[in-house]
């Protein structure tokens, strides 16, 4: 009827409000009924949601990358070149699409910073790939080095062998007397120095991905 009105169950005990000393909980309690509130269980689906999509994005992006080198491959012969390139990275347990973005990296077929707008769209050689892979064996990289190494440093298998990976060792021997197990934990830690070809000595190329001062 006008002039009245319903009362919420909730004012009608005789309650108050009591702040604990966690900032994210909040207790109400009544002489007839203790209330709880804790206001930080309310963002755990959020997070799950956030690792949710996060996980999601990151497979999209690689089937959608696989997608992109496929269509960029045209001829029959040149999917069964690129198909025994995955051969040569079959061993180090990397996942199909995880082997497509190694090679599209290394072989321009996905665009990567180390490379800036100068690498050009091959499609890999299994002997060039292999060659590569022989040859970081022979420095004293095991497979799981040689895995750890190609995630960090895709472009290495696009490098030239003579003219910039061998060079390069050469000049780490010689020049700061790194070999052997020294020469595999720089390796490791630091593989883009495979594929340096320039040293400004301070005066910029606006080549710093591939620069000896970044060593």
């Amino acid at each position: 009827m006008p002039g009245k009105s319903l009362a919420s169950p909730l004012l009608t005990f005789d309650s108050t409000v009591r702040f604990s000393s966690y900032p994210d909980s909040v207790s109400l309690s009544t002489s007839k009924l203790p209330i709880n509130v804790n206001l930080g269980i309310y963002t755990q689906p959020n997070a799950l949601r956030l690792h949710r999509i996060t996980t999601s994005t990151s497979k999209n992006w690689g089937l959608n990358s696989t997608a992109r080198i496929q269509d960029s491959i045209l001829s029959d012969e040149d999917k069964q070149i690129w198909e025994s390139c995955r051969q040569a990275l079959s061993s180090y347990g990397f996942a199909i699409e995880e082997e497509d973005k190694i090679l599209g990296k290394a072989f321009g077929q996905i665009r990567s910073p180390y490379w800036g707008e100068d690498r050009k769209k091959e499609v890999p050689k299994f002997e060039v790939v292999n060659e590569i892979l022989s040859y970081l064996k022979d420095l004293g990289l095991d497979d799981d080095d040689l895995a750890k190494l190609l995630k960090k440093f895709p472009e290495v298998l696009g490098c030239s062998l003579e003219n910039e990976v061998k060079v390069n060792v050469q000049i780490l021997e010689k020049e700061w007397g790194i070999k052997g197990k020294t020469l595999r934990n720089l390796l490791l830690r630091n593989p883009k120095v495979l594929g340096f070809n320039i040293d400004c000595k301070g005066d910029c190329k606006a080549q710093c991905t591939r620069c000896w001062v970044r060593f």
